[in-house]
């Protein structure tokens, strides 16, 4: 945040360097729980009990892979571009994009927990269980993801 007071002394080459490993540190946590959610979601289209789906769920379930597809393409963006532009003197344009591939990637992981939970609620116990589950949780993340942040830092200024 450019418009903010900055309260360590620390040139802007040692800033970049720490908000690089701050959010690479950020990026391993998102890819641990993904690459776990994946892994479920991908062996789940060989269990037999997947025939029985239906072509709403079996959708459902293609909109879930793609979504985790993507998250997995976002989070992995801004270590490929530090790769490529290594030594090139860009590490704060690779912390600012790879600060917006993290908000990306969390956005739609969002998305892809929420509908994750209202796939498997909708399996086991039907679709009105699985939407009440899938957008309880779309909430529950809003609020500890967007909301309360923001409320954090409106009380800060």
């Amino acid at each position: 945040m450019t418009d903010q007071v900055p309260r360590r002394r620390e040139t802007p080459d040692e800033r970049a360097d720490r908000n690089w490993i701050e959010v690479l540190q950020e990026l391993r946590v998102l890819q641990t729980g993904t690459q776990i959610l994946t892994g479920f979601l991908l062996a789940l289209a060989f269990q037999p009990a997947f025939a029985d789906l239906a072509p709403g769920q079996k959708g459902l379930y293609l909109v879930l892979i793609a979504l985790s597809a993507l998250s997995a393409v976002l989070a992995l963006a801004p270590v490929a571009a530090h790769r490529m532009l290594f030594r090139a003197g860009a590490k704060a344009a690779v912390v600012s994009a790879g600060h917006v591939c993290l908000l990306a990637a969390l956005a739609i992981v969002s998305f892809l927990l929420a509908g994750v939970v209202g796939f498997v609620f909708d399996v086991v116990i039907g679709t009105t269980a699985g939407w009440i589950a899938g957008g309880s949780l779309a909430l529950a993340a809003a609020a500890g993801w967007v909301v309360a942040p923001l409320m954090i830092r409106a009380r800060r200024r």
